[in-house]
């Protein structure tokens, strides 16, 4: 992404959880109170500067089909497994390229541990303005870790009090697709190499045909197509076959993937009107 801008993709994630926690309790894939407090002002997602309206979240539908379905799904999943993780032990969160997450603010837990919160320093400076704003002070218990990907690595972690020691979650929200391979090994293998044993990954991928437009979903090219013409292109996919070799090579184990037809049969009950789309799913592992 452009060094001096803030991620426009993490203001479209947040104004979709936003659009979301206006629905009903009982209809909410996932529940983010504070979402639309981040969203920059004057942001739009497709044609209005307001929290999205139905008519606006039916035309992003349109235009990438099952896109919006998965980013509620995605994130309904992680926070349960994060949840998971809270009830066994979890001695740190590390969000990598963190955005407009929440999750330090939303899960009460969270404020007995620490949380590293890591993105672009652009990105970040407007999440720790809002969050200022929002709260009157930055909470202490969490980190706010600036670093560039493609530039700086984890070992930068170390400066902000990161305990090697201690068990960990990491969580990669809508990142690894826009890491090239160089940025994605050395980030991986910071996770392998410094954690506890029993610390956990979780990410969320594409497939290489849709970075090769090879695949034939009107989501996938006009995704490809979107990303080409921002300063956040599309530079890495892998194949479900491929994942528990390319992760087990770089330290991990108990590797498991969930694809859409899990969210869609779980979440939104095969509601065909409901649907994630398939061009994304959802990775864990654990440090042996």
């Amino acid at each position: 992404m452009d060094s001096d801008k803030a991620s426009r993709s993490a203001a479209i994630i947040a104004a979709h959880r936003a659009y979301e926690y206006s629905r009903t309790d009982s209809n909410r894939i996932c529940s983010d109170q504070y979402a639309k407090s981040f969203l920059p002002e004057n942001f739009s997602v497709i044609g209005e500067s307001e929290l999205p309206s139905e008519e606006t979240i039916a035309i992003f539908r349109d235009l990438v089909p099952g896109f919006h379905e998965f980013f509620l799904a995605r994130t309904r999943y992680i926070d349960d497994y994060l949840a998971g993780q809270l009830t066994v032990g979890l001695e740190q969160l590390v969000i990598l390229g963190a955005g407009f997450d929440t999750r330090a603010h939303r899960f009460e837990e969270l404020g007995a541990i620490r949380v590293f919160e890591v993105d672009h320093p652009a990105t970040q400076a407007i999440k720790k303005a809002k969050v200022e704003e929002l709260f009157s002070t930055l909470p202490d218990h969490v980190s706010y870790v600036p670093i560039d990907f493609h530039r700086e690595n984890l070992e930068l972690l170390s400066d902000y009090g990161y305990d090697h020691s201690k068990k960990s979650l990491f969580i990669m929200e809508g990142v690894i697709m826009y890491l090239d391979l160089e940025a994605i090994d050395e980030t991986l293998l910071f996770i392998s190499r410094n954690s506890a044993e029993g610390s956990r990954l979780i990410f969320d991928y594409t497939y290489p045909g849709v970075l090769e437009n090879t695949i034939d979903r009107k989501e996938a090219k006009a995704w490809l197509e979107i990303t080409r013409k921002s300063d956040e292109p599309l530079l890495f996919g892998i194949e479900d076959d491929a994942v528990d070799d390319f992760l087990s090579r770089r330290g991990f184990t108990d590797i498991t993937t969930v694809s859409s037809d899990f969210f869609n049969k779980i979440y939104f009950l095969d509601d065909e009107e409901r649907q994630a789309t398939p061009i994304l799913a959802i990775a864990h592992a654990r440090v042996p």
